[in-house]
């Protein structure tokens, strides 16, 4: 996976037959969404020659009616696996893409068809390096689920375990690399010709996709988490996690215990088999906040395929490729906020929602502190059963956006779980109070804030933090000191924005240098020609005519490169 880890190198695309027939794929749906004129501005065609079908023409009338977002979307659905694990991945990180792109996003779903058997047995056994038979007595070779990364048979295990088996599909690295390579050269063009895609930096937001990309196709990576998950309900009988078999696990190949459940969305088969909706419910809101605000560690995907109910009610989550993880402050600080809306302090709620976020330009506190309070004067003297959490997490989420505030991806992620677990709560008992599921681990958090042994724990990090910074003070003020006094301390002066005037002056001392060249080429042909210097062809001096081609030549390439730009 080396490539991935060192993206951000590639500056030109790789010219192989499999990179440049793919490239032409990705362009001509580009072309297909109504993208021409941006990959007009990035040059595209000094790279990969293409052309664009009339049907693809027609088939763009139809597109110019859609959204921008709704474009990217459609065009990412096409392009396959790889553009659609980036949909899917970007639609947690609003600190990299705007929220309109984010709602677009959240409707990727991986809709493609499975891999044959033949594959799946070639790659057990290339990384278990044993036959199939020594493993499983038993192999469903038809599949219970194919996504865009790799699709999950059920099997019996030699020793006679039931299990899922996880395997990823052939030569899916080398397809994403391919694909990243492609990305990042676009990208870069991206923020080399079009100054209006620089804010977004798309270089970074590919070799941030590239390193989450290089994690999730690790299975390793997904069997940390089922294990590490479940050492945080060792001691809850209310929740099950099912267990993973690291002797038939690999980098490729995930066996974890099969779980014959019946999912939250079947509601009919719940209630057939005497489960208890409204206990779901309450212990699905108690679950996914301990997760959040006592562990700091939570399952980012609950949505009902992935959770399934057990007898006695109890809850089993599944596919743990996507977790999210808070730290203890961010924890504190999502308390304050809550603790503030509650009290109506405006104040303190905006104070809790700065530190929460990030600034790149400056935030008109006053306008934000005035727009906090006109959302919260909507909960005012209603009871918690009545408050949708959901709908003031996306108010919340639309206020920071509006400000130009950006969201951590983990803190964001979290407010999308929570909603769904409000969404899925609300769906098995209409009078779920899912806000007042939240109290007991507020208190709880707010509690063990002012216990002595966490103040005095705070104290101590703290104290130890001012010492080791006053240790470093005399060591950093004494190498300012030498690079003074030898010259390495340097002031540098970055001007920008010259950029496109620069390149414009390139571009116009290169053509006088080119036509003044030109002349030249034609003056000395002329004169050739009339001194009638031998060897001669009909009368006519050869070199003199060699000299007038080649400057008719210069002179038509010189004149289509000012009509290919628009300029003339």
């Amino acid at each position: 996976m080396g490539k991935m880890t060192h993206i951000h190198k590639i500056g030109v695309i790789s010219r192989t037959y499999r990179h440049i027939e793919r490239y032409r794929q990705i362009l001509t749906v580009l072309f297909r969404y109504g993208f021409g004129d941006l990959l007009d501005a990035l040059h595209i065609g000094r790279y990969v020659d293409i052309a664009l079908p009339k049907k693809i023409r027609r088939e763009q009338e139809r597109i110019a009616e859609l959204t921008l977002p709704e474009r990217v979307r459609l065009s990412m659905e096409e392009l396959g696996p790889t553009f659609i694990k980036m949909g899917q991945i970007l639609s947690t990180r609003p600190d990299l893409i705007p929220m309109e792109f984010i709602t677009q996003f959240e409707k990727l779903q991986d809709k493609v068809p499975p891999f044959p058997f033949e594959d799946v047995k070639r790659t057990i056994e290339s990384e278990l390096r044993a036959p199939m038979d020594a493993i499983f007595q038993d192999f469903d070779e038809t599949p219970v689920a194919a996504a865009s990364i790799g699709q999950v048979h059920r099997a019996t295990l030699a020793t006679g375990e039931d299990v899922a088996v996880k395997v990823q599909r052939p030569d899916i690295k080398k397809t994403i690399e391919v694909d990243l390579e492609i990305m990042f050269h676009l990208a870069t063009l991206l923020e080399q010709n079009v100054d209006a895609y620089q804010i977004y930096n798309p270089t970074r937001i590919v070799t941030e996709f590239a390193d989450t990309i290089k994690k999730e196709i690790d299975y390793n990576n997904e069997a940390f988490y089922i294990e590490r998950f479940s050492r945080q309900f060792l001691d809850d009988p209310t929740v099950y996690v099912p267990k993973v078999f690291s002797e038939a696990t690999t980098p490729r190949v995930l066996t974890m215990e099969y779980i014959d459940g019946v999912k939250t969305s079947d509601i009919d088969r719940l209630e057939a088999e005497g489960l208890d909706r409204s206990v779901i419910a309450v212990r699905g809101a108690d679950l996914i906040f301990e997760q959040i605000l006592v562990h700091g560690f939570f399952h980012a995907d609950p949505h009902p395929g992935n959770i399934m109910i057990l007898p006695d009610n109890v809850i089993c989550y599944l596919d743990f490729g996507m977790m999210g993880r808070i730290d203890r402050q961010t924890r504190d600080e999502i308390v304050d906020l809550v603790v503030a809306v509650v009290r109506q302090n405006d104040a303190k709620a905006t104070d809790a929602l700065l530190r929460l976020t990030t600034q790149d330009v400056p935030v008109d506190r006053r306008k934000m502190e005035l727009d906090v309070s006109d959302m919260t004067m909507q909960y005012i003297g209603k009871p918690l059963k009545e408050i949708n959490a959901g709908r003031l997490l996306r108010q919340f989420m639309d206020l920071v956006s509006h400000h130009r505030l950006q969201i951590p991806p983990n803190l964001f992620m979290m407010v999308k779980a929570i909603t769904t677990v409000e969404g899925l709560g609300t769906v098995l008992d209409p009078d779920f109070d899912f806000v007042g599921s939240a109290t007991p681990f507020i208190k709880r958090i707010r509690m063990e804030r002012m216990h002595p042994k966490r103040v005095a724990a705070d104290m101590l990090n703290s104290g130890a933090e001012i010492i080791h910074l006053l240790k470093e003070i005399p060591g950093a003020f004494r190498d300012i000191l030498k690079q003074a006094k030898s010259g390495g301390t340097t002031i540098k002066f970055e001007h920008r924005g010259l950029e496109p005037m620069q390149k414009t002056l390139d571009q116009v001392s290169n053509r006088i240098s080119f036509a003044i060249v030109l002349a030249s080429l034609v003056m000395g042909s002329g004169l050739i020609v009339l001194a009638g210097i031998p060897p001669l062809w009909h009368d006519i001096p050869i070199i003199g005519i060699i000299g007038f081609l080649g400057a008719g030549a210069m002179g038509f390439w010189l004149l289509y490169s000012i009509l290919r730009h628009g300029q003339i």
